[in-house]
């Protein structure tokens, strides 16, 4: 069983700026594929980027730009560094672990943009 936990989210003005983490006791960490997902309530969870093992990272339209994923192997971690945050940005960030048929996923950070 892999587990994640993620941190890093809170209260941001519009503009700023804040870089969520996601880390996991998972020994083989490395192999596994890494997502950043969120969810804004009444809407359904929507992808906001991708890493694969080999480091090939996609992005929603929506964050292309303004965010960037990265990870860190050493440490179990994959980091979601997010940029000129808008208020639409607003929802609960869950990261995901995918490896063939196993997917495994976080209990989510709160992300709010507000002044």
């Amino acid at each position: 069983q892999v587990q994640l936990v993620e941190s890093g989210g809170g209260l941001v003005q519009p503009g700023g700026s804040l870089r969520l983490s996601c880390a996991t006791s998972c020994i083989s960490f490395s192999i596994y594929a890494m997502g950043w997902y969120r969810q804004s309530p009444g809407k359904q969870r929507e992808l906001v980027a991708t890493i694969t093992s080999g480091g090939i990272t996609n992005f929603a339209d929506s964050v292309k730009g303004r965010f960037t994923i990265s990870r860190d192997n050493a440490k179990n971690t994959v980091y979601l560094q997010m940029n000129s945050l808008k208020s639409e940005d607003t929802a609960v960030y869950y990261c995901k672990a995918v490896r063939v048929s196993a997917i495994y996923w976080g209990q989510g950070t709160q992300v709010t943009v507000a002044s």
